[in-house]
């Protein structure tokens, strides 16, 4: 079976400084026709910080869109004079966190919720971590608290919601198959 859906009409019903928002109109593989919700990005980076003593770097911010505060991944948007997502991830590492990382290796990378957006996400771990005298300021409308927590702390956060949102929870869970790994390979 055909599964492409093919893109009749596009009417862009808001562009905002992030993402634009359009209503599509689609002829589905059985002929019929739909409306599709779509919003464009034009994509982020995650960083998966952990400092010496095995502590991962998370940020402490409110997020409106769910009315609570979370700990995350520093992370944020794609510019346009970002040439790839490792540059991404690097600055807005030293942005929200005044930290930089000697050690950078890619991880993965997502699309973060295809059903209605083409946010693409690409995620990095850092080591070898250190202050910035002189770092990149935060954006003007961010409130955000840096902070590190072991493994069993970053458990009990995720445990009771703080720790919420999917590319925090995949860190999460990338850094007990890591916890594994090294178990396992400290016991052959």
């Amino acid at each position: 079976m055909k599964f492409e859906e093919k893109i009749v009409k596009r009417d862009t019903i808001h562009e905002g400084n992030i993402t634009t928002y359009q209503l599509l109109d689609v002829i589905l593989p059985d002929g019929r026709e739909a409306k599709r919700e779509v919003v464009l990005h034009n994509g982020a980076a995650a960083v998966i910080a952990f400092t010496e003593d095995q502590k991962m770097i998370l940020v402490r911010q409110y997020r409106v869109s769910i009315g609570k505060t979370t700990l995350e991944l520093p992370a944020g948007l794609r510019d346009e004079e970002d040439r790839d997502g490792m540059t991404t991830a690097q600055r807005e590492f030293e942005e929200e966190t005044g930290l930089r990382a000697k050690d950078w290796r890619f991880v993965t990378s997502f699309y973060s919720t295809p059903g209605y957006t083409d946010e693409f996400l690409e995620i990095y771990e850092a080591q070898g971590i250190e202050n910035v005298e002189n770092a990149r300021e935060q954006d003007d409308d961010e409130f955000i608290e840096v902070v590190a927590l072991d493994f069993d702390e970053a458990m009990d956060a995720y445990s009771k919601a703080e720790l919420c949102d999917a590319k925090t929870v995949f860190a999460l869970f990338y850094w007990q198959m890591k916890r594994n790994k090294e178990a396992q390979e400290a016991n052959e």
